[in-house]
């Protein structure tokens, strides 16, 4: 199991997203916790992104909300770590 860490940005991304949603910040709250489990699961759809962000990663969490994250290696233990980076709809975060 992945350990997530969440960036500043990421943070403020996922508050304004969900301020007035609850639906929504439960759904993206499942999404990560099923990235922590299997980033590649199917239903996430994670796949490589190319040009400007070429060596991230996304997944899905809905039909207009994206994930952004890269996976590292934790430098204390060496274990891979999913680094979230931003989320938001579509055409915010591409």
């Amino acid at each position: 199991m992945r350990q997530l860490v969440i960036t500043a940005r990421f943070r403020r991304a996922y508050r304004k997203l969900t301020k007035r949603n609850s639906v929504l910040q439960e759904h993206i709250d499942d999404v990560l916790r099923q990235m922590q489990v299997d980033v590649f699961a199917p239903a996430l759809g994670t796949h490589k992104l190319g040009g400007a962000l070429w060596g991230l990663w996304a997944s899905s969490c809905g039909y207009d909300c994206r994930v952004i994250f890269s996976l590292e290696a934790d430098e204390e233990n060496g274990h891979e770590v999913i680094l979230l980076l931003d989320i938001g709809a579509h055409a915010e975060v591409y």
